[in-house]
């Protein structure tokens, strides 16, 4: 499996593990000991629970170095008057007279309810490369599809402020 990420989305992905690393990894095993020092662990949930925090940190940064690991670096090879990565759409929704506002980012930073649409969803990979005024089919599968209309482009850079999502 590999994820299109920018340099800017493995930078930050680095910066994590990195603080997983030194800041989280260290104060989790302070408290795995701490609690272990209260005595008795057959009944001792702080205990348990520091072994958890401790566990999910670890996983986290395995899942980090995985995503770093099997990265394929894109960059946005899209014409400044097209939707590209990092572009900030006005789409009119034909079906429901709405104008809804979206960016387009890599699929490690989607978040619909961000407005923050992956390259990869069919809405993303859809309107990728169309220009202002451009009508659009999207077709969500063989029984269901809608229209949208370019209505506004702002195009923008990787600022890095987009949160890298968790899974």
């Amino acid at each position: 499996m590999s994820n299109e990420m920018t340099k800017n989305d493995i930078k930050k992905i680095e910066e994590e593990i990195e603080y997983r690393k030194v800041v989280v990894r260290k104060d989790a095993i302070e408290a795995v000991k701490e609690a272990r020092a209260h005595g008795d662990l057959s009944e001792n949930f702080e205990y348990y629970a520091a072994k958890r925090d401790k566990n999910k940190n670890e996983s986290r940064i395995r899942y980090l170095e995985r995503l770093v690991k099997n990265a394929v670096i894109i960059e946005d090879d899209t014409k400044e008057d097209e939707v590209g990565l990092y572009s900030i759409v006005d789409l009119y929704f034909e079906e429901d007279d709405e104008i809804e506002t979206v960016k387009l980012v890599t699929s490690i930073r989607g978040d619909s309810m961000k407005g923050n649409i992956s390259i990869d969803s069919p809405l993303g990979n859809a309107i990728k490369g169309h220009k202002v005024n451009d009508r659009i089919f999207i077709k969500v599968s063989d029984d269901y599809g809608y229209y949208v209309v370019i209505k506004k482009i702002e195009r923008t850079k990787d600022d890095g402020s987009d949160e890298i999502r968790s899974y």
